[in-house]
């Protein structure tokens, strides 16, 4: 059984093409009612999973750490200890981010990189990788999987232009690196697929193309036929931007994901922003959403 700790955006899309390809799933949420209705039946209350967490053969935990550290190990530490002991738990995929790199000023970092965060949400998903470390410790697989900017379907350039709260920051060579959540589902399903070492592993969730966030709000508004946004320069609209916004904009990196890609046997089904966007938007239109 395939166990979602947290289905969230992209707990969920693991879940959905986890029972689509046969698998028993189960998922938590802190509160249940508030799933959409096709998720609530496999959802569970978060503080009362140790049972399900002693019954998973895999375990995928989306749920970020606070700042008394994971809330999994926190809470139900026990019931993981019990799956590890008996052998049940065979693989966890602990979702993380690539902000444990930190700043590299444009350069690229691949899956051995040494990790350097300099903010202090990512301290605390490094402090978190490592206790998964700690309590997986030979007793199962462990991927680390350290995903860029997620979107997906509702949650994109595209509906930032359509509610009018997209701008077009001029920031030439500052470049994000980000991720479909259909992605994210494909290659947890494949990792969970691998017969491996009980041993930690890297995994960078991240598209084919790192690029300028002005880049993909032009091209979504061509995909809407709609003229985009005015360029502003960073200088020009940073005094306006939240701790949060500016905390982004303070780091750039490339990520590399070859050696992701190569392990899991896997191409990405939108290798671009180009293709995701694209995507999104003939989904809208069959299912008349697309204004």
């Amino acid at each position: 059984m395939l166990l979602v700790l947290g289905l969230g955006y992209s707990g969920l899309a693991v879940a959905r093409q986890a029972q689509a390809a046969g698998l028993a799933v189960r998922g938590t949420a802190r509160d249940p009612a508030t799933l959409p209705p096709a998720a609530r039946a496999l959802a569970i209350p978060f503080a009362a999973a140790g049972e399900a967490i002693r019954d998973a053969t895999h375990l995928l935990v989306t749920a970020p750490p606070g700042e008394a550290g994971d809330p999994i190990l926190a809470i139900h530490g026990p019931a993981l200890a019990a799956a590890l002991a008996t052998g049940t738990l065979r693989w966890v995929g602990y979702v993380s981010t690539t902000g444990v790199y930190g700043d590299r000023g444009g350069a690229e970092v691949n899956e051995a990189t040494p990790p350097a965060p300099g903010q202090p949400r990512s301290l605390r998903r490094l402090a978190a990788e490592q206790a998964w470390r700690d309590a997986t410790h030979g007793r199962a697989a462990l991927d680390l999987m350290r995903a860029g900017g997620i979107y997906g379907p509702g949650r994109s350039a595209l509906d930032d232009l359509r509610a009018g709260a997209a701008r077009r920051v001029l920031k030439p060579g500052h470049a994000f690196s980000r991720i479909h959540r259909d992605d994210i589902a494909l290659a947890a399903l494949a990792a969970m697929a691998q017969d491996r070492a009980r041993v930690p592993r890297v995994l960078h969730l991240v598209d084919d193309e790192a690029a300028e966030s002005a880049e993909v709000i032009e091209f979504a508004a061509g995909l809407l036929g709609i003229a985009p946004p005015p360029g502003i320069p960073f200088e020009t609209v940073r005094a306006t931007m939240s701790a949060m916004a500016l905390s982004f904009w303070s780091e750039n990196r490339r990520v590399a994901n070859a050696a992701t890609k190569t392990a899991l046997g896997i191409a990405w089904r939108y290798p671009t922003y180009r293709e995701g966007l694209a995507a999104i938007l003939e989904q809208e239109r069959r299912e008349g959403l697309a204004q």
